[in-house]
Protein backbone atom coordinates (compact mmCIF):
# COMPACT_ATOMS: atom_id res chain seq x y z
CA UNK A 1 0.00 0.00 0.00
CA UNK A 2 1.12 3.02 -1.29
CA UNK A 3 -1.19 5.84 -1.30
CA UNK A 4 1.50 8.37 -2.77
CA UNK A 5 0.42 12.32 -2.05
CA UNK A 6 -0.46 14.26 -4.90
CA UNK A 7 -0.21 17.60 -3.22
CA UNK A 8 2.78 19.57 -2.25
CA UNK A 9 3.59 22.57 0.03
CA UNK A 10 6.06 24.96 -1.05
CA UNK A 11 7.77 26.55 2.18
CA UNK A 12 8.05 30.25 0.58
CA UNK A 13 6.97 32.85 3.51
CA UNK A 14 10.33 33.20 5.71
CA UNK A 15 11.83 36.53 5.46
CA UNK A 16 15.17 35.38 4.10
CA UNK A 17 17.39 37.56 7.10
CA UNK A 18 20.52 35.42 6.40
CA UNK A 19 20.82 36.98 2.87
CA UNK A 20 21.33 39.90 3.87
CA UNK A 21 20.82 43.00 1.26
CA UNK A 22 20.19 40.32 -1.33
CA UNK A 23 16.19 40.46 0.22
CA UNK A 24 16.26 43.85 0.87
CA UNK A 25 13.72 44.28 -2.03
CA UNK A 26 12.83 41.07 -2.93
CA UNK A 27 11.89 37.54 -1.58
CA UNK A 28 14.34 34.74 -1.12
CA UNK A 29 12.51 31.96 -3.29
CA UNK A 30 12.98 34.85 -6.39
CA UNK A 31 16.94 34.89 -5.36
CA UNK A 32 18.41 34.01 -8.96
CA UNK A 33 20.67 30.81 -8.85
CA UNK A 34 21.96 29.22 -11.87
CA UNK A 35 19.72 31.59 -14.19
CA UNK A 36 16.62 30.94 -12.45
CA UNK A 37 14.78 31.63 -9.01
CA UNK A 38 15.72 29.46 -6.12
CA UNK A 39 11.96 28.73 -5.86
CA UNK A 40 11.99 27.16 -9.47
CA UNK A 41 14.20 24.26 -8.52
CA UNK A 42 12.27 23.21 -6.11
CA UNK A 43 9.07 23.69 -8.71
CA UNK A 44 11.03 21.39 -10.96
CA UNK A 45 11.49 18.59 -8.62
CA UNK A 46 7.94 18.77 -8.44
CA UNK A 47 6.78 18.84 -11.93
CA UNK A 48 9.02 16.17 -12.89
CA UNK A 49 7.49 13.75 -9.72
CA UNK A 50 4.35 14.23 -11.11
CA UNK A 51 2.23 16.15 -8.45
CA UNK A 52 -0.50 17.80 -9.55
CA UNK A 53 -1.70 20.17 -6.94
CA UNK A 54 1.12 22.63 -5.85
CA UNK A 55 0.89 25.48 -3.20
CA UNK A 56 3.30 27.87 -1.72
CA UNK A 57 2.89 29.92 1.38
CA UNK A 58 3.83 33.60 1.06
CA UNK A 59 4.52 36.18 3.72
CA UNK A 60 7.49 38.18 3.47
CA UNK A 61 7.36 40.46 0.19
CA UNK A 62 4.88 38.61 -1.33
CA UNK A 63 3.63 40.25 -4.74
CA UNK A 64 6.90 39.16 -6.91
CA UNK A 65 6.41 35.43 -5.48
CA UNK A 66 2.58 35.60 -6.43
CA UNK A 67 2.97 36.54 -9.59
CA UNK A 68 5.72 34.15 -11.12
CA UNK A 69 4.34 31.28 -9.01
CA UNK A 70 0.50 31.86 -9.96
CA UNK A 71 1.62 32.14 -14.05
CA UNK A 72 3.37 28.37 -13.29
CA UNK A 73 0.01 27.07 -12.05
CA UNK A 74 0.99 27.23 -8.39
CA UNK A 75 -1.42 28.32 -6.38
CA UNK A 76 -0.37 30.26 -2.95
CA UNK A 77 -1.85 31.67 0.49
CA UNK A 78 -0.15 34.40 2.20
CA UNK A 79 -0.03 34.17 6.06
CA UNK A 80 -1.19 37.57 7.67
CA UNK A 81 -0.72 39.04 9.61
CA UNK A 82 1.96 37.18 10.68
CA UNK A 83 3.81 33.95 9.69
CA UNK A 84 2.98 31.10 11.35
CA UNK A 85 6.55 29.24 11.04
CA UNK A 86 6.39 25.43 8.99
CA UNK A 87 3.54 23.54 11.06
CA UNK A 88 1.06 26.80 10.87
CA UNK A 89 1.91 27.29 7.46
CA UNK A 90 1.13 24.02 6.79
CA UNK A 91 -2.09 23.78 8.34
CA UNK A 92 -3.36 26.78 7.11
CA UNK A 93 -2.64 25.22 3.85
CA UNK A 94 -4.58 22.62 3.77
CA UNK A 95 -7.82 23.86 2.14
CA UNK A 96 -5.83 23.87 -0.57
CA UNK A 97 -4.28 20.55 -0.34
CA UNK A 98 -6.68 18.02 0.76
CA UNK A 99 -6.79 15.85 3.99
CA UNK A 100 -4.05 13.22 2.35
CA UNK A 101 -0.50 12.95 3.48
CA UNK A 102 1.48 15.92 1.61
CA UNK A 103 4.71 16.61 -0.08
CA UNK A 104 6.45 19.68 1.76
CA UNK A 105 9.45 20.93 0.62
CA UNK A 106 11.87 23.64 1.64
CA UNK A 107 12.89 26.28 -1.13
CA UNK A 108 16.64 27.48 -0.24
CA UNK A 109 18.33 24.38 -1.24
CA UNK A 110 19.16 22.88 -4.98
CA UNK A 111 19.81 18.58 -5.60
CA UNK A 112 22.21 16.94 -7.85
CA UNK A 113 21.63 13.65 -8.34
CA UNK A 114 18.08 11.69 -8.00
CA UNK A 115 14.75 13.54 -7.65
CA UNK A 116 14.21 13.10 -3.65
CA UNK A 117 10.14 13.62 -4.49
CA UNK A 118 10.56 10.93 -6.62
CA UNK A 119 12.53 8.37 -4.06
CA UNK A 120 10.16 9.60 -1.08
CA UNK A 121 7.12 8.80 -3.19
CA UNK A 122 8.57 4.97 -4.27
CA UNK A 123 9.65 4.33 -0.45
CA UNK A 124 6.31 5.70 0.61
CA UNK A 125 4.26 3.27 3.39
CA UNK A 126 1.53 5.05 4.98
CA UNK A 127 0.77 1.89 6.95
CA UNK A 128 4.28 2.30 9.00
CA UNK A 129 4.95 5.53 8.63
CA UNK A 130 3.45 8.71 9.47
CA UNK A 131 6.66 11.01 7.66
CA UNK A 132 9.04 9.93 5.62
CA UNK A 133 12.06 12.48 5.39
CA UNK A 134 14.75 12.74 2.99
CA UNK A 135 18.48 12.80 5.33
CA UNK A 136 21.23 14.03 3.74
CA UNK A 137 25.07 12.38 5.17
CA UNK A 138 26.56 15.42 6.58
CA UNK A 139 29.65 14.79 3.75
CA UNK A 140 27.24 15.26 1.31
CA UNK A 141 25.69 18.31 2.52
CA UNK A 142 27.34 21.45 1.04
CA UNK A 143 27.59 24.70 3.46
CA UNK A 144 26.17 23.19 6.17
CA UNK A 145 27.21 22.89 9.35
CA UNK A 146 26.99 20.26 11.98
CA UNK A 147 26.76 16.85 12.43
CA UNK A 148 23.33 16.03 11.54
CA UNK A 149 19.74 16.65 12.61
CA UNK A 150 18.66 12.88 12.85
CA UNK A 151 20.02 9.22 13.79
CA UNK A 152 18.53 6.10 11.56
CA UNK A 153 18.12 2.41 12.46
CA UNK A 154 18.37 -0.29 10.73
CA UNK A 155 14.82 -0.37 9.74
CA UNK A 156 14.61 3.38 8.44
CA UNK A 157 13.27 4.71 12.01
CA UNK A 158 14.40 8.21 12.91
CA UNK A 159 15.38 9.42 16.56
CA UNK A 160 17.20 13.03 17.58
CA UNK A 161 21.15 13.19 17.13
CA UNK A 162 24.24 13.56 14.61
CA UNK A 163 23.82 11.20 11.51
CA UNK A 164 21.56 12.95 8.70
CA UNK A 165 20.92 16.73 7.92
CA UNK A 166 17.17 17.14 6.97
CA UNK A 167 16.96 18.21 3.44
CA UNK A 168 13.83 20.05 3.74
CA UNK A 169 11.68 17.57 1.43
CA UNK A 170 9.20 15.00 3.31
CA UNK A 171 5.73 13.04 2.96
CA UNK A 172 3.58 13.42 6.04
CA UNK A 173 0.34 13.17 7.69
CA UNK A 174 -1.24 15.99 8.48
CA UNK A 175 -4.53 14.59 10.79
CA UNK A 176 -1.81 15.52 13.65
CA UNK A 177 -1.95 19.24 12.97
CA UNK A 178 -5.52 19.34 14.59
CA UNK A 179 -4.27 18.22 17.92
CA UNK A 180 -2.16 21.24 18.21
CA UNK A 181 -3.89 24.52 20.08
CA UNK A 182 -0.39 26.90 18.75
CA UNK A 183 -1.27 28.88 15.91
CA UNK A 184 2.02 29.62 15.00
CA UNK A 185 4.21 26.40 15.31
CA UNK A 186 7.34 24.56 13.83
CA UNK A 187 6.66 20.91 12.19
CA UNK A 188 9.26 19.65 14.66
CA UNK A 189 6.35 19.45 16.92
CA UNK A 190 4.62 17.45 14.96
CA UNK A 191 7.73 14.88 14.60
CA UNK A 192 7.83 14.64 17.90
CA UNK A 193 4.73 13.23 18.34
CA UNK A 194 5.32 10.59 15.42
CA UNK A 195 9.08 9.77 17.31
CA UNK A 196 7.66 9.17 20.06
CA UNK A 197 5.09 6.75 18.32
CA UNK A 198 8.32 5.41 16.25
CA UNK A 199 6.48 6.60 12.90
CA UNK A 200 8.98 9.09 11.81
CA UNK A 201 11.13 7.72 9.10
CA UNK A 202 13.58 8.67 7.09
CA UNK A 203 15.92 8.41 3.29
CA UNK A 204 19.16 8.58 3.02
CA UNK A 205 19.94 10.50 -0.09
CA UNK A 206 23.04 9.47 -2.81
CA UNK A 207 23.61 12.75 -4.06
CA UNK A 208 24.59 16.32 -3.37
CA UNK A 209 22.55 18.84 -1.56
CA UNK A 210 23.53 22.88 -0.96
CA UNK A 211 21.58 24.86 1.67
CA UNK A 212 21.34 28.56 0.04
CA UNK A 213 19.90 29.88 2.60
CA UNK A 214 23.07 32.84 2.77
CA UNK A 215 24.91 33.77 0.15
CA UNK A 216 27.92 32.14 -0.09
CA UNK A 217 25.62 29.44 -0.82
CA UNK A 218 24.97 30.57 -4.31
CA UNK A 219 28.13 30.03 -5.82
CA UNK A 220 29.10 26.89 -4.35
CA UNK A 221 25.05 25.69 -5.53
CA UNK A 222 25.84 27.11 -8.97
CA UNK A 223 29.33 25.35 -8.96
CA UNK A 224 28.02 21.68 -7.95
CA UNK A 225 25.15 22.05 -10.18
CA UNK A 226 27.63 22.71 -13.14
CA UNK A 227 29.65 19.48 -11.85
CA UNK A 228 29.08 17.05 -14.16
Amino acid sequence: MRDTPTAALMFAAGFGTRMKALTAKQPKPMIPVAGKPLVDHALTLLRDAGVETIVANLHYKPDVLRAHLEEQGVDTITELPDILETGGGLRNSLSLLGEAPVFTLNTDAVWQGPNPVEMLAQAWNPTQMDALLIGIPPAQAQCHKGAGDFTMTADGRLTRGPGLVYGGVQIIKTDLLQSIEKETFSLNILWDKMLENGRLFGLPYPGEWCDVGHPEGIKVAERMLAYV
